[in-house]
């Protein structure tokens, strides 16, 4: 296994606020009763991010690889420009890697010093990425981290954990699932999901997908 460093770990229970979580919403309704933010615009802030900045910003460039081979190989070459290409730029967006999963190799991407995490493609990040626990074992049981998202792996594949930073941001580009070859670009886009993206998932299925 390849690690690249920073310091993560992964909580599995998404439903419970962390004390950061409670802290901001508590400034929030501070801010919101004060008159200092209006409500509704921050919704719209975060839905944009949460469902029209990413992750389908990602799921269209999976899409766009898994379709066109020069848009790949140019993916691998320089994430930043090729991503870019399709209009998905900004702020945590500007130092891209795409890391392409294979049949002898599968990607996971964790931030272990803090929570790094390409905006523009994938959204606003989980709250278990910035966790504690998948940072540091991620880094540590990769494997055991994949078998709690429900990923089991053969043994013979090899896991690569990569550790976003400051500077790179890296985008995993899952294998296109079998049963696709007569998929639109959209339709393929609709199979990508935000974990795969991160590594702790696989696409759907065709089947699932309906």
């Amino acid at each position: 296994m390849d690690e690249h460093a920073h310091d993560h770990a992964h909580d599995d229970d998404h439903s419970e606020l962390g004390e950061m979580d409670l802290r901001v919403r508590a400034l929030e309704t501070v801010l919101t009763q004060k008159g200092y933010i209006d409500p509704a615009a921050l919704d719209v802030l975060i839905d944009t991010y949460q469902t029209k900045i990413g992750p389908r910003n990602g799921a269209r460039v999976v899409a766009r690889a898994w379709v066109d081979p020069a848009f790949h190989a140019w993916l691998l070459r320089d994430a930043s420009a090729a991503i870019a290409s399709l209009g998905y730029t900004g702020r945590q967006g500007e130092h891209m890697v795409a890391v392409p999963n294979t049949a002898t190799r599968h990607n996971l991407v964790v931030c272990t010093l803090c929570s790094c995490y390409p905006w523009p493609v994938l959204g606003l990040p989980p709250t278990w990425y910035k966790s504690a626990p998948y940072r540091s074992r991620a880094v540590k049981d990769p494997r055991g981290v994949l078998a709690d998202f429900g990923v089991a792996l053969a043994e013979a594949i090899e896991i690569r954990v990569w550790d976003s930073t400051a500077e790179l941001r890296y985008l995993v580009i899952p294998q296109r699932p079998a049963g696709t070859e007569a998929f639109s670009e959209a339709q393929l886009a609709a199979l990508v999901t935000r974990d795969s993206m991160i590594g702790t998932g696989l696409p759907r299925t065709p089947g699932a997908a309906a």
